[in-house]
């Protein structure tokens, strides 16, 4: 800390907020004309305010909200996959990864879910969580009264299951959505009850859906996430997205400055997933990290390629708030 020993300076400060004060309260009172002559220009006296403060600002007074951005500029990797690696993998990952994935349900293509009970065991060693379950897939909603039955239902069983591993209200539950491109109304409907509910009892909204681009008609592009963002009942909803191709993915990499999630050509992403496991080909050709020769990503730390997994950046070592 910068020792305060420069009565001179800080005089020198102090006055000159004074000053700023004076003229800012003297612009908010009604003035005669004589007051500054009758021909005094208000630009001047803008002038003079503007120079003021400009001076104390020379003199190393930051906005508290500068100072907050500040703090905010840096992005954290993290894994998710499908399958608990086990407790002995999770010290060797946390040495390259801030957060992991935690399934509330059965992954998609599982009927059972290994991650149940691990919250605190992964908690004591330092990850952060995004937190997740399945969502439906389309054909299993027929119509928009069974949509929203359908979303009001697995919003209380994602809350029941988030509670019993000891998740706190205020944790972000992302929904899993597998499928791309623009979503069907009745999904929408299913969203947001889903959402509506989660919402009701304390817990926040979140997709895991895809921000690549697919061509609708000639010159007509949509991503599901933009699709989610301009529907007017799931605007809030926190977005989690993927996109592999490359670019803008850098491919399977572990960078200790990782790239922003707005990166990911959706600017208001909170997380990116850019690297899959196994990799897509047709989007991944032209990656300049590349993945191994089995397809899949693994962790530096991972030298018996034990653990094929997913990569991802979010602005938070904690996207879910689920380490509370």
């Amino acid at each position: 800390m910068e020792s305060v020993s420069k009565p001179f300076s800080f005089t020198l400060a102090c006055l000159s907020l004074f000053i700023s004060a004076a003229f800012l309260l003297h612009a908010a009172v009604p003035h005669s004309p004589s007051t500054f002559g009758a021909n005094f220009p208000l630009r001047s006296l803008s002038a003079l305010r503007v120079s003021a403060l400009s001076f104390s600002s020379s003199l190393s007074i930051r906005p508290l909200n500068a100072q907050v951005a500040s703090n905010h500029s840096h992005s954290y990797l993290g894994f998710d996959r499908n399958i608990y690696p086990g407790d002995a993998a999770m010290p060797i990952l946390r040495k390259t990864f801030a957060f992991t994935s935690y399934w509330l349900s059965p992954p998609p293509g599982e009927k059972t879910n290994t991650w149940l009970g691990k919250r605190e065991f992964l908690r004591a060693q330092g990850f952060g969580f995004l937190v997740l379950c399945r969502g439906r897939e389309t054909g299993e909603l027929k119509n928009e009264a069974a949509a929203k039955e359908n979303g009001t239902q697995d919003a209380k069983n994602a809350v029941a299951a988030a509670k019993s591993e000891g998740f706190a209200s205020g944790t972000i539950i992302f929904l899993d959505i597998e499928e791309g491109g623009r979503l069907p109304a009745s999904y929408h409907a299913y969203l947001g009850v889903w959402s509506e509910e989660l919402t009701r009892v304390g817990f926040h909204p979140g997709v895991y859906c895809s921000g690549m681009p697919v061509k609708e008609e000639p010159g007509v592009t949509i991503s599901t996430a933009d699709d989610i963002r301009n529907d007017a009942a799931s605007r809030e909803i926190i977005i989690w997205a993927y996109n592999d191709s490359c670019p803008p993915s850098p491919g399977c990499t572990f960078p200790q400055e990782p790239p922003p999630p707005s990166s990911s050509g959706i600017g208001y992403a909170a997380v990116w997933q850019f690297a899959q496991s196994p990799r897509r080909k047709e989007f991944t050709a032209h990656c300049p990290a590349k993945y191994a020769p089995d397809g899949n990503c693994y962790a530096p730390g991972d030298m018996a390629h034990s653990w094929l997994l997913d990569v991802n950046t979010a602005t938070s070592p904690d996207p879910s708030g689920g380490a509370k």
